[in-house]
């Protein structure tokens, strides 16, 4: 069972906001780079598939902007120090990110959403489009058994089998495969132009697994919204399970601001608006009104 997005420790009321400063800020892929700051007490409480907002501490752009946790990094004696985030540079305040150096601060809150959920499944599958795969790493290295997250840290039952299936319009434009590589993630890949993996699109390297399942399996997506829609079609029509984790532009990250509603329906079918940002950003996929 998921739990109860609307409990109140969804809600930001013990997030941690506070001035971090940069430790690394490298190229990963074309356009896209993995940032790096140290926050041990955030990293320490973060779970995968929440996520943080980050502003600069400039007037323009003024408002924060939030990024899904990528890792968190350990001490050598194993103990979460840092957070890294992986972004894509396409708007004003990630042209501005991506010039700044180690050493500068930056402003921080979060853990913000509720996260993906600990239930046991033989076989995870995740499914990212475009830049979606950022919230993934965390949530693959748990269910391998490999890494604890949450404070205190919860237990989650080891997978059999998690596969990745991520697309891209190029292969350049494909970030982190090694580090899911490293995991031992199984790789379904595909890209627009055909230069790395299946020439296609993502739900195209989905069907196979959801058709011919070995192992009871839950599906777990995030990606532009129609990559979205064709993926809750899929596994609808497959009777599988699915959750959704939605890239939903925010402006507070706090539930104050309203910007970030998305239409979910009820257990009567009929639908109304919900806050990304406290109610998400994950939600079960037969919700979502697409």
């Amino acid at each position: 069972m998921m739990p109860n997005p609307l409990h109140a420790s969804h809600y930001p009321d013990a997030a941690l906001h506070q001035r971090v400063n940069i430790v690394e800020n490298v190229r990963i892929a074309q356009a896209t780079y993995r940032l790096r700051f140290a926050c041990p007490e955030l990293a320490a409480r973060i779970l995968p598939g929440q996520f943080l907002m980050l502003r600069l501490e400039r007037n323009d752009p003024l408002i924060g902007r939030a990024f899904a946790l990528y890792q968190t990094v350990l001490s050598e004696t194993g103990e979460p120090w840092g957070i890294d985030v992986v972004y894509l540079v396409k708007g004003k305040f990630t042209r501005e990110l991506v010039n700044c150096p180690p050493g500068q601060s930056l402003m921080v809150w979060g853990p913000l959403g509720n996260g993906f959920p600990a239930d046991p499944i033989e076989h995870l599958v995740l499914v990212a489009g475009g830049i979606g795969q950022t919230p993934f790493l965390p949530l693959a290295a748990e269910f391998l058994g490999k890494r604890r997250y949450g404070q205190p840290a919860r237990t989650v039952p080891p997978a059999r089998r998690v596969s990745l299936c991520y697309g891209a319009r190029t292969a350049d434009l494909l970030a982190g495969v090694e580090d899911f590589q490293a995991l031992g993630v199984e790789l379904h890949l595909a890209t627009d132009d055909g230069s790395r993996g299946h020439p296609g699109l993502v739900p195209d390297v989905l069907r196979p697994l959801l058709e011919r399942p070995e192992l009871p399996l839950r599906v777990v997506a995030c990606g532009p919204e129609v990559m979205l829609q064709a993926v809750a079609k899929l596994t609808s029509t497959w009777g599988v399970s699915c959750q959704v984790s939605l890239e939903t532009p925010m402006a507070c990250g706090i539930g104050i601001c309203f910007s970030c509603v998305t239409r979910v329906k009820d257990d009567r079918g009929d639908w109304d608006w919900k806050r990304t940002c406290v109610e998400g950003p994950v939600f079960d996929a037969r919700r979502i009104a697409w």
